[in-house]
C-alpha cells in the first residue's frame, strides 16, 4: 500500500511529529524517526543497532541533521525540537513523504530538489541513506549531514563525559566502532552536544529531554544546473554493501513479502509487510522470535502465541512459524511456556497461564495450513505434558478444579493473564480464579488434542473428548449470564466476575467453541454494545465505575488505565472472527466486516506509517498510545482479512 503524506500532514512541527516511520533489520534493530526527520522520543533512532539479537540494542545514531546551503544561506531539511535552543524548521521545505514500502522524502527550496531514501541491511546493523540532488538554481548547492550520536544502550542517557572520536572513516565511542562509507567529504570536529525535547515521551510521563553528541559532518556539493547523489552507509560491520545495494535489496524483499502471502486486499498486503517488522532472529536459541512491539517491548511468550497466527501463518511464513514454535517447545517446563527470555544467560520466566494453551492452538493452525504431521509428532510430547500439567496442577497455582474441570490460576501478587499490570502491591485486574478466556483456550486445546490424536498420532482421543465435554458443560453453566446475555469475565467470587470485558470474545472466536449460536450472538452483541470501537475493543465497559477514559500521564496513572477501559486493537480480531462465526459467515456478515475494516485505513496512516499501535484512549480512540507498532495488533487484524478470503484458515471442523 502506497502511503503518501503531504504538507497538510506536516503543516507545523507539532503535526509533523505526530507520525513516524519504522524500518527494521531482522535482529531487533530499527530505524525510526518522525516523518519530518527528527526524534520525538528517547527511543527514536536513525540507527538503533542490536549487538545480540533481539534485545541488546544500542542507540547509535539518534538522528540526522540535514542542511542545504545556497548562496551562503543555510536552511534545514530536518526538523527537531530542542530543550535548550531554537527548533529546526526543515518541515517548511518538506514536500512529501511516501512509504512504498520504504520511506522516500522529497524537499524543494530555492530551485533545488532533494530526494532522500533510506533502508537497513537485513540481519546487519547497517543503515544506508541516499540523497539525490537536482540543482536548478544558479548557484552551488551544498548538502551537509551531521549524525547526532548517543552510543548508549537503548533507554539509557548519554554521559556528557563520554568521549567520541572520528578518524575520517569511523566513529569510536563506548567500545563500539561505527564505520562510515560515503562518496561525500567527511570531516571531524571537536565534540559538541545538543539537548533534544521529546514531545511524545512527555505526554506519557516519561523523560522530557535527551542529550546527543556530534563529532563529524559529511558534505556534498552540486554545481548550478547539475545533478548528484550523496551516499552514506553507517555500519558496525567492517565491510558493508553500497547504499544502492542495500536500498535495492530491502525494497525487493518487502515487495516480495507484500505479494508472497497471497492476500488480495491492499490493507491486508500492507499488514503483511508490517508483520515482518516483528519477526526477528534470537541468538540465544538459534531460531526466530516475535518482538511484541516497537519501540518498547521485547519478545514475550503470550504476545508471540497471539501474534503468530496472523504475522506468520496468515502471511504464508510457515518456516518462521515452525522455528518460533520449535523454540518454545524446547523451553516448555512443567507444562508452561516461557513468558520472557531474559538476556545474559538467565533462565526464562514462566509467569503466564495462557501461552502454553495458545501454543497448542498455534500448532493446530500450523498443521491445518501446512499438513506437516512430522512437526505435530515432534510437538506431541510437549502438548501432552501441557495438558497433564494443567489437569493435575503446576506452578503459579495453575491447574484444573477436579470438581468442574475448569482451569484456575493465580495467587498472591501473580499476574498471569494478559491483563497483567502490577503497581507495587496493587493489582488493578487480579483475575485470580477461573478466567473466561483461559477456560476457552483450555476447551479449545482439548478439542485439538482429540483430533490430532486420531488424525496424526493414530491414538485414541476419547479421554480428551470426555474431558472437553465436561468442560463445556461446566463452562456454560458457570460463565453464562442469562440476565445479561453474555459471559462472566472470571469466576472468583468477587464483583469483578460481572464486569463486561473483552476476554469473553475468545470463547467464540477460537477454532473450537463450547457455545451454541444463540450464546455466540449474545456475546458478540454485548461486546458490541459496551466495548466496540472501530479501532479496537475497550478493556472495560464505560458504564463501569472503574472505567478510565484516558491513558496517559505518570507511570502509575497509565498502569491504572491500561486494562480499565483503554482500547486495544488486537481483540478486534477476535471480535470480527466471533461475529463472522455467529452469523455462519453469511454474505451480509462478510460485507459488514469488510466495510467496518475500512477504519483500519486511516489508522495505518496515524502514529507509525503502515503499522497498528498497541492502544488508544478508552473514551475517544483517536490518537495511538503506547507502542507505535504492536505485533498482536497487526497479526489479529491480519487474521480477519485472511478469514474473509479463506474461512477454513481460522476455524476447526
Amino acid at each position: 500500500m502506497r502511503l503518501i503524506y503531504g504538507k497538510q500532514d506536516f503543516c507545523s512541527l507539532d503535526r509533523g511529529q505526530q507520525t513516524c516511520f519504522l524500518v527494521t533489520n531482522g535482529l531487533g534493530g530499527f530505524c525510526s524517526q518522525t516523518i519530518v526527520g527528527g526524534a520525538s522520543r528517547n527511543d527514536h533512532a536513525a540507527l538503533m543497532a542490536c549487538t545480540r539479537a533481539p534485545n541488546n540494542r544500542w542507540n547509535l545514531i539518534h538522528r540526522l541533521e540535514e542542511t542545504l546551503t545556497l548562496a551562503g544561506r543555510q536552511q534545514h531539511l530536518s526538523a527537531q525540537r530542542f530543550a535548550d535552543g531554537p527548533d529546526e524548521d526543515g518541515w517548511h521545505n518538506l514536500d512529501s513523504v511516501v512509504i512504498d514500502p520504504l520511506p522516500v522524502f522529497t524537499y524543494t527550496l530555492g530551485g533545488v530538489r532533494v530526494e532522500k531514501r533510506l533502508a537497513l541491511d537485513w540481519e546487519h546493523n547497517t543503515l544506508a541513506v541516499r540523497y539525490r540532488l537536482d540543482n536548478d538554481a544558479d548557484t552551488e548547492a551544498r548538502l551537509a549531514v551531521t549524525p547526532w550520536l548517543q552510543f548508549v544502550p537503548k533507554g539509557q542517557d548519554l554521559d556528557p563525559a563520554q568521549a567520541f572520536a572520528f578518524d575520517g572513516q569511523r566513529v569510536l565511542a563506548a567500545g563500539l566502532c561505527l564505520h562510515l562509507r560515503t562518496n561525500g567529504r567527511a570531516r571531524g570536529f571537536d565534540t559538541r552536544h545538543a539537548m533534544l525535547y521529546y514531545d511524545h515521551d512527555v505526554c506519557d510521563g516519561r523523560r522530557e529531554t535527551g542529550l546527543t553528541a556530534a563529532c563529524c559532518v559529511i558534505e556534498y556539493a552540486v554545481a548550478p544546473g547539475g545533478q548528484g547523489t550523496l551516499d552514506l552507509v553507517f555500519t558496525l560491520d567492517g565491510q558493508a554493501p553500497s547504499a544502492a545495494v542495500v536500498l535495492r535489496q530491502a525494497a525487493r524483499r518487502l515487495q516480495a513479502l507484500e505479494r508472497g502471502g497471497g492476500l488480495r486486499d491492499p490493507a491486508a498486503r500492507q499488514l503483511a509487510v508490517a508483520a515482518d517488522a516483528f519477526i526477528a532472529r534470537r541468538d540465544s536459541t538459534g531460531g526466530k522470535t516475535i518482538l511484541a512491539g516497537y519501540p518498547f517491548f521485547e519478545d514475550w511468550g503470550r504476545d508471540t502465541m497471539i501474534a503468530l497466527p496472523g504475522c506468520a501463518l496468515a502471511t504464508g511464513r510457515y518456516d518462521d512459524a515452525k522455528s518460533i514454535l520449535s523454540t518454545f517447545a524446547a523451553h516448555e517446563r512443567r507444562g508452561l511456556m516461557p513468558n520472557l527470555f531474559p538476556e545474559g544467560g538467565k533462565p526464562p520466566m514462566y509467569n503466564t497461564v495462557d501461552a502454553a494453551l495458545l501454543f497448542i492452538n498455534c500448532v493446530w493452525l500450523y498443521y491445518r495450513a501446512t499438513g506437516d504431521g512430522d512437526f505435530v509428532r515432534r510437538c506431541w510430547p510437549v502438548m501432552q505434558r501441557i495438558e497433564e500439567a494443567y489437569r493435575t496442577g503446576t506452578d503459579y497455582a495453575v491447574g484444573m478444579d477436579p470438581a468442574d474441570g475448569l482451569i484456575a490460576a493465580g495467587q498472591g501478587l501473580d499476574q498471569l493473564t494478559w491483563m497483567d499490570v502490577r503497581i507495587g502491591d496493587i493489582l488493578p485486574t487480579p483475575r485470580h480464579g477461573k478466567p473466561v478466556e483461559i477456560n476457552a483456550y483450555w476447551y479449545n486445546a482439548l478439542c485439538i488434542l482429540s483430533r490430532l490424536a486420531r488424525t496424526v498420532m493414530a491414538q485414541d482421543g476419547s479421554a480428551y473428548d470426555a474431558l472437553a465435554g465436561r468442560v463445556r458443560t461446566s463452562f456454560v453453566q458457570k460463565f453464562w449470564r442469562e440476565d445479561a446475555g453474555c459471559l462472566r469475565d472470571v469466576l472468583s467470587g468477587t464483583a469483578a466476575d460481572e464486569q463486561i470485558r473483552p476476554n469473553q470474545i475468545w470463547a467464540v472466536s477460537m477454532p473450537f467453541t463450547m457455545l451454541d449460536t444463540r450464546r455466540q450472538q449474545g456475546v458478540v452483541r454485548a461486546v458490541r454494545r459496551h466495548l466496540y470501537t472501530p479501532v479496537g475493543l475497550r478493556t472495560l465497559s464505560p458504564d463501569d465505575p472503574a472505567f478510565h477514559p484516558v491513558y496517559g500521564g505518570a507511570q502509575r496513572d497509565r498502569d491504572l488505565a491500561y486494562h480499565q477501559g483503554t482500547v486495544w486493537p488486537f481483540p478486534l480480531g477476535g471480535y470480527y472472527l466471533a461475529y463472522l462465526r455467529s452469523e455462519q459467515f453469511s454474505a451480509a456478515a462478510r460485507r459488514r466486516v469488510k466495510g467496518e475494516l475500512d477504519a483500519i485505513l486511516p489508522a495505518l496512516r496515524e502514529g507509525c506509517a503502515g503499522q497498528l499501535p498497541e492502544i488508544y484512549d478508552g473514551l475517544t480512540p483517536t490518537v495511538s498510545r503506547g507502542c507505535f507498532a504492536q505485533a498482536w495488533s497487526v497479526g489479529e487484524v491480519l487474521r480477519v482479512y485472511r478469514a474473509l478470503e479463506d474461512p477454513a484458515s481460522v476455524f476447526g471442523d
